[in-house]
């Protein structure tokens, strides 16, 4: 499978100019069975979901599924979402003939997430042309049992707002979670600057021995085309079946 991260310099709280912006950055692209694209990717990660939020259908809902029904490609990436009087982060994963989609579980109350958005509660995995995906976003990523490998899964996709004066934590953890859970991990986080941080992105296709495959140019708006090999996956988890020494968790929700 061929997969496109997109590691975006987004606008502040602007759906229209983002997606335009995508559009001309993906112009001349490579084709790929997925498209990934930061968290909040049109709009910015913002506290303040009622100045940004999009309604429902959004701007970036409609556009996501304009280009999956064009390109034949799934889209994934997540938008500040309001459904009725409550705000979600929500991560959709939009295909030519379905879409699903996943809210953030674990919200960043360290920067004011937790007061003014919902947690999701529901664990998510999709099935798109032969791979697994679990989706997750930006903080989840501090939180291995919930990611943890359960047999159900090839790769995790993570999409950020991952700022760079916490940049040596994303290294480490998205090449960690890719090592102990043994899948290919999708790492797309955002460039650039918004009235709260500085982004320098780090966007990366990681393989289960935790080696980049390929990445983004460091503070640099621009895609990489990797691609995910199942046989490979497949040939590696059969011989070094760590997972079956696994420890056994229960989440409480």
């Amino acid at each position: 499978m061929k997969v496109l991260l997109v590691q975006q310099d987004i606008v502040w709280g602007s759906p229209q100019a983002n997606v335009k912006k995508l559009e001309a950055l993906l112009e001349d692209a490579p084709e790929a069975d997925l498209v990934v694209l930061p968290e909040m990717f049109t709009t910015g990660f913002s506290t303040a979901p009622g100045e940004v939020a999009e309604e429902n259908p959004p701007v970036g809902l409609p556009w996501m599924r304009s280009f999956a029904a064009k390109h034949d490609c799934a889209v994934a990436g997540s938008i500040a979402f309001r459904e009725g009087e409550t705000f979600y982060n929500r991560f959709f994963f939009v295909t030519p003939g379905w879409e699903d989609h996943y809210d953030k579980r674990h919200l960043f109350k360290y920067g004011g997430e937790g007061r003014t958005f919902s947690s999701g509660n529901t664990r998510k995995v999709v099935s798109w042309r032969g791979v697994r995906f679990l989706l997750t976003v930006c903080y989840d990523l501090r939180f291995p049992v919930w990611a943890r490998n359960r047999g159900d899964y090839d790769a995790i996709i993570c999409v950020a707002n991952w700022p760079v004066v916490r940049q040596l934590a994303w290294d480490t953890l998205t090449h960690a979670r890719a090592i102990e859970n043994q899948c290919y991990f999708l790492a797309v986080n955002r460039c650039g600057s918004d009235p709260n941080c500085n982004y320098i992105g780090h966007t990366a296709l990681i393989n289960p021995y935790g080696e980049d495959i390929v990445t983004c140019p460091p503070g640099e708006e621009s895609y990489a085309l990797g691609g995910i090999d199942m046989p490979f996956l497949q040939s590696y988890c059969s011989k070094f079946p760590v997972l079956e020494d696994e420890d056994r968790f229960t989440i409480e929700i």
